[in-house]
């Protein structure tokens, strides 16, 4: 039988120990880089990889530098466009919100009838002065009239002159004078004759020679034109 001599076993230093340990790692990296690459990858080349995708413009041609400037000016006015659009639509909005009530308001005040403000209450007419139908009440409504139509004279002036001529008789007639020899008799309270009455009447008072007022009226008109008032007349006229 022949005698087989065993190996010594050799030990390792510690260093050679984790030079070792740091190969076997390295080299089971290795491999499964290389399992995991697919099979064609060494030979691929930069001729193989795609073409970069280069811009065109609209009319289908590339985009020059200036292009491309203009259409970032572009894209940059389209998006403050946008941005202004979305800042003054908020702002229209409330615009819109405040006239709303302030029209309705409006209609509801339209809807609303009016007060009318209270008519002021007319003045009372003026009722009519009354005079006496008596020789006071002649003299001083004859009076009134004399004053409006600028003819002088006082009540002392008239009652006088109509008490001598007539005696307060508005009827009365001479029918012996030199008037009446002529045929116009003086008549009335003042004893006027009819051209004297005619040519002095006082307009607003009746055109008849005995009617007292316009008697009276008549008489004082002529007497200040011919004197300068009946208080100047102390006898017959």
């Amino acid at each position: 039988m022949p005698n087989f001599a065993l190996p010594r076993t050799v030990r390792l230093p510690r260093t050679h120990k984790v030079s070792a340990a740091l190969v076997a790692t390295a080299g089971c990296a290795a491999a499964l880089a290389f399992t995991a690459a697919p099979g064609n990858a060494a030979t691929t080349t930069a001729a193989d990889a795609p073409a970069a995708v280069k811009p065109v413009g609209a009319n289908g041609l590339p985009l020059t530098a200036k292009d491309r400037a203009d259409n970032g000016k572009q894209a940059r006015a389209v998006a403050s466009s946008v941005a202004g659009g979305l800042k003054v639509a908020p702002a229209e909005k409330q615009d819109r919100a405040a006239e709303q009530p302030a029209n309705r308001s409006i209609e509801r005040k339209a809807l609303v009838a009016p007060k009318t403000a209270p008519k002021a209450p007319k003045a009372p007419k003026a009722t009519p002065k009354r005079y006496a139908n008596n020789l006071d009440g002649w003299i001083r409504e004859s009076l009134d009239i004399m004053k409006a139509k600028g003819i002088p004279g006082s009540y002392e002036g008239l009652h006088r002159n109509i008490m001598r001529e007539s005696a307060g008789d508005p009827n009365a007639v001479n029918d012996w004078d030199i008037n009446a020899i002529n045929g116009v008799p003086s008549k009335g309270l003042l004893q006027v004759i009819q051209p004297t009455f005619d040519a002095y009447h006082v307009s607003g008072t009746p055109h008849k020679l005995t009617d007292p007022i316009a008697n009276i009226t008549a008489a004082a008109n002529y007497a200040a034109d011919r004197y300068g008032s009946i208080d100047n007349v102390n006898s017959a006229y």
